[in-house]
């Protein structure tokens, strides 16, 4: 299934305004893996059960993981949203490792690939936050896709529905923003081998956040851009180690969630930018034939793949057409109700 979300008339743009006051959510820690492995995780749960730190049982779980250079807050104005479209709903949006006010993860041996410990931190995550075994939807942004589409191939019993906002659907290093990819490589590297009285402030540089977030954004209302101006600046900065930031952007640059959609098992929806930094309309629709090609059990109900083209923005769905972006997962959950693992 693939649509083009249209505005409201044909004179409006599809861009939203400044968010009203937010729920900030309830904010709780965890040890996540096992003993000298495990990563004090902070995470915000929202609606249902926010006070338990765990889904509860009657309620429909969403698990939001943010994308780099971020933390939970880059979810929240969507987690609003869904509080108000899906009953009973329960959200739970962790700080990813390393980021926010999450610990970073265990440093990897020489060569190996990180995105596995992601995949295993969100594992033990899911097993602590979902106890109950519910029918788990996973949203995953940016970064967050490609570690929930490798999280969705790696455990298929672990969720139920994928939904991907500005999935990554091409190489870092291999598409149009290759120069681009190729300079924040040598950035993140500088940061990290300089010393700590530089190499700080270089990873946490006002400027280059600012440059980073015109660059991405595509409204051009004032007010709008100041908004997300305020919000990169307060959490670009949050993370927790130059070790543990450059880790993240080497397995951003060196994976695409596309790369994990044959063996996806489970129904996934694609929120796709049409003026998207990180892919283009093409490589997201190749993807998205990918999906369509996987053979899913005959118990799935519900589109098993769709494609939702949203005009007009770019990398910042997040921000730019949250209540929009909202409106389609709610839609796609409400598609696959029936649905049990």
């Amino acid at each position: 299934m693939t649509s083009t979300v249209p505005s409201n008339s044909p004179s409006a743009s599809v861009l939203e305004g400044v968010p009203g006051p937010l729920i900030p959510g309830t904010g709780h820690e965890a040890r996540i893996g096992a003993d000298a492995q495990a990563v004090t995780t902070r995470y915000w749960q929202y609606g249902e059960g926010m006070g338990s730190g765990s889904f509860p049982e009657g309620c429909y779980p969403v698990l939001l993981v943010h994308g780099f250079r971020g933390d939970h807050h880059g979810l929240e104005i969507i987690a609003n949203y869904l509080l108000k479209l899906i009953p009973n709903v329960s959200i739970i949006s962790p700080d990813l490792p390393g980021f926010g006010r999450s610990g970073d993860l265990p440093e990897s041996a020489p060569g190996e690939d990180s995105i596995d410990a992601y995949v295993a931190w969100l594992q033990d995550f899911v097993e602590h936050t979902n106890p109950l075994g519910l029918p788990l939807h996973v949203v995953g942004h940016s970064f967050g896709s490609i570690v929930t589409s490798a999280f969705a191939a790696a455990h298929p019993n672990s969720l139920a529905l994928l939904s991907l906002i500005n999935p990554i659907s091409e190489p870092a290093l291999e598409g149009r923003q290759r120069v681009t990819s190729r300079l924040a490589s040598l950035y993140y590297r500088a940061g990290a081998a300089l010393p700590e009285k530089i190499g700080y402030p270089l990873l946490r540089s006002q400027l280059i956040t600012r440059l980073s977030s015109e660059v991405m954004m595509r409204t051009k209302d004032r007010a709008m851009r100041r908004f997300i101006n305020g919000q990169h600046a307060a959490y670009f900065g949050s993370f927790g180690s130059r070790r543990g930031v450059l880790s993240a952007y080497e397995a951003s640059i060196a994976h695409t969630a596309a790369e994990y959609a044959a063996a996806i098992r489970v129904p996934v929806q694609m929120l796709v930018a049409e003026d998207d930094d990180l892919g283009t309309p093409e490589t997201a629709r190749a993807m998205y034939a990918t999906l369509t090609s996987r053979d899913l059990p005959d118990s799935t109900t519900g589109a098993r793949e769709r494609l939702d083209m949203i005009p007009e923005v770019g990398h910042l769905i997040h921000y730019e057409t949250p209540r929009r972006a909202a409106e389609l997962i709610a839609d796609f959950a409400a598609d696959h109700s029936g649905n049990e693992k």
